[in-house]
C-alpha cells in the first residue's frame, strides 16, 4: 500500500464510519479503485479493521469527558457498594436503573451489555467476516437498501422521547442486537445502531451518542485482533504499516469532524437525506451488477 492509497482510505473511513451510509461499502469501492493488495480479501479486511482504530481514536477524543465520567462513576459506585457505603436498593430511578447507581455508572453497564451480541456473533462468524463474501457487491447493495427501509420505519414509528439518562436494558439490547447487522457489509454500524435506538423510542441525537459509545468495545477488540493477526500472519509488510499509520491518523481527524457534523445535524433534522442516499447508491450498484458493468467480487 502506498501513502496516497492510505490517505484515500483514511478519508473514506473517516467520512463514512459515523454517517449512516456504510463505511464498508465505500471502502470496498475505494480498495478497488486503489487496487490495494491486488484485491486480496484477507489483507483488505485487515486493513479496514486497523484503519478503524483511527476513527476509534476520534471517538475517544470527542467523548473524552463522557468516557472519563463513566469510568470514574463506575469504579466509585461499585467500590461504595462493595464497602457497604451505599445500600443495594433496586427500586431504581423512574423504574429504569438501580437506585444506588449513578447515571454515568448505569450507562457503563448499558455499554457492556449492549456489546455482548456483536462480540458473540463476531467471534463465531469470524472466518466468514474475513472471507470474500463480505466484499460481495450484491450483498452490499442489498443491505444498503434494506437498512434504509428499516431506518425509514424507525423514523416513522419511533416515539423519539428518550434521552441518554432514560435508557434502560431494553435500549441497550435493542441497539446492541441492531449493531450485529453491522457485521453484514453495506448495513452500516451507525445506521444499524441509530435505527435500533429509534425503534426503542430514543431521540435521534441520544441514539447517535449511545451508538458512538457502544462502538468503542467492538472496534477496539476487532481492530486490535486484526492488527495482531496481520502481524502474526505477515499479511502486511513494514511499508504497509507505515502507510497504514498515516491513513489511520487521517481517518481519526476526518472522523472527529464527522461526529461533530452528525450530532449537530440530528439535533434538528431526521435521517431522511442518508436514507435517500443509501437507496440511490444501492439501486445504482444493483443496476450496474445486473447489466454486468460491475463484477460482484474483485
Amino acid at each position: 500500500m502506498d501513502f496516497l492509497s492510505a490517505i484515500i482510505l483514511g478519508i473514506v473511513q473517516g467520512l463514512t464510519e459515523f454517517i449512516p451510509i456504510s463505511s464498508t461499502a465505500h471502502l470496498v469501492f475505494a480498495s478497488r479503485w486503489t487496487n490495494i493488495y491486488g484485491g486480496n480479501p484477507e489483507q483488505i479486511t485487515a486493513t479496514m479493521a486497523v484503519i478503524q482504530l483511527g476513527t476509534l481514536a476520534a471517538v475517544f477524543v470527542y467523548f473524552a469527558g463522557d468516557i472519563l465520567g463513566i469510568s470514574a462513576a463506575f469504579v466509585r459506585d461499585h467500590w461504595n457498594l462493595l464497602t457497604r457505603k451505599r445500600a443495594m436498593r433496586f427500586s431504581g430511578t423512574n423504574g429504569i436503573r438501580p437506585i444506588w447507581m449513578s447515571d454515568e455508572s448505569w450507562l457503563g453497564w448499558l455499554i457492556i451489555i449492549g456489546s455482548i451480541p456483536i462480540g458473540t456473533v463476531g467471534l463465531y462468524f469470524k472466518k466468514v467476516i474475513e472471507g470474500p463474501d463480505t466484499k460481495n457487491l450484491w450483498i452490499i447493495a442489498t443491505m444498503m437498501i434494506a437498512v434504509a427501509v428499516l431506518l425509514t420505519l424507525a423514523e416513522l414509528v419511533g416515539s423519539q422521547r428518550k434521552e441518554l439518562r432514560d435508557f434502560g436494558l431494553v435500549d441497550s439490547l435493542a441497539v446492541g442486537f441492531a449493531q450485529v447487522l453491522a457485521l453484514i457489509p453495506g448495513a452500516s454500524r451507525s445506521g444499524s445502531t441509530i435505527m435500533g435506538g429509534l425503534f426503542a423510542g430514543q431521540k435521534r441525537e441520544a441514539a447517535a451518542r449511545f451508538s458512538f459509545l457502544l462502538m468503542i468495545p467492538a472496534i477496539t477488540a476487532s481492530g486490535l485482533l486484526e492488527l495482531k493477526e496481520a502481524v502474526q500472519k505477515q499479511l502486511l509488510s513494514s511499508d504497509d504499516f507505515v502507510a497504514l499509520a498515516v491513513g489511520t491518523v487521517v481517518a481519526g481527524v476526518v472522523g472527529y469532524l464527522s461526529i461533530w457534523f452528525l450530532l449537530s445535524f440530528l439535533r434538528k433534522r431526521s435521517t431522511a437525506i442518508f436514507i435517500i442516499y443509501r437507496v440511490i447508491v444501492g439501486a445504482i450498484i444493483l443496476l450496474l451488477l445486473w447489466k454486468g458493468v460491475l463484477s460482484p467480487q474483485v
